[in-house]
């Protein structure tokens, strides 16, 4: 398996369109036969768990069948979503920055599914890697959720290795997730499991059992294209 992530950022006169967006791109998406999965969300306004979303701001993550990487980052949205969707963007005159991925290891499910097929474990993995971290949050859990965790994820911009990151998620405040770059394994295992604050909670998350469903994936990076704010945040590391 493969996958895309598409950041999209529309103009501030286009955000209402952005909001259709979310319902009537569910129709190219059901019927292209390419795409084994694939989440439309939103975005939080500080690329981590953030209350308040970036309405200018929405994400497309797809999962499709493995081909050779020179030619699967070479594709263009229309190749990998249809003509709908790649004019609509052209026409709202939206932003796009793409990142093409190949699923390494992790765990967990997303709508009960193994989503990324059969994940095996890649230690010898060198350079930049991306994580996918994301849960649906118990409803009598929210409260203990953005207490602890939105403070410790705000420090993730400021650890050593990090080169960006992006909060999505399907529902505000419930459904999150957060996607993030580093520079290297080492990197990313240091601010999650050796930063103390960020390990109480992950232990707490586990024994007050916040979430009903839970995901983390890493990935080694294919590709990237396009810009976002009017830069490409891989550029000069991957």
């Amino acid at each position: 398996m493969q996958a895309t992530l598409n950041i999209i950022r529309y103009k501030s006169w286009g955000v209402p369109f952005a909001f259709i967006s979310m319902a009537v791109f569910h129709i190219p998406m059901i019927f292209n036969k390419k795409i084994h999965f694939y989440k439309l969300m939103g975005s939080g306004r500080n690329g981590t768990f953030d209350k308040v979303p970036d309405v200018k701001q929405w994400a497309i993550l797809s999962v499709h069948e493995e081909e050779q990487a020179d030619v699967f980052n070479q594709k263009s949205i229309k190749d990998f979503y249809g003509r709908f969707i790649s004019c609509w963007l052209y026409l709202f005159r939206c932003e796009v920055f793409t990142i093409f991925l190949k699923p390494m290891e992790g765990h967990g499910l997303w709508d009960r599914k193994e989503v990324f097929g059969k994940l095996t474990h890649h230690p010898d993995h060198q350079g930049p890697i991306a994580t996918l971290t994301r849960a649906t949050i118990r409803l009598n859990r929210l409260s203990y959720f953005w207490k602890n965790v939105a403070p410790v994820a705000s420090q993730m911009a400021s650890a050593k290795g990090f080169i960006t990151s992006f909060g999505i998620g399907e529902i505000p405040w419930i459904k999150q997730a957060t996607f993030s770059i580093w520079e290297s394994r080492d990197d990313m295992k240091n601010f999650a499991y050796r930063m103390k604050a960020h390990a109480e909670v992950i232990k707490k998350t586990r024994e007050q059992k916040w979430y009903s469903e839970d995901m983390f994936v890493r990935f080694s990076i294919i590709g990237h294209t396009g810009t976002i704010k009017g830069i490409n945040p891989l550029e000069n590391h991957i």
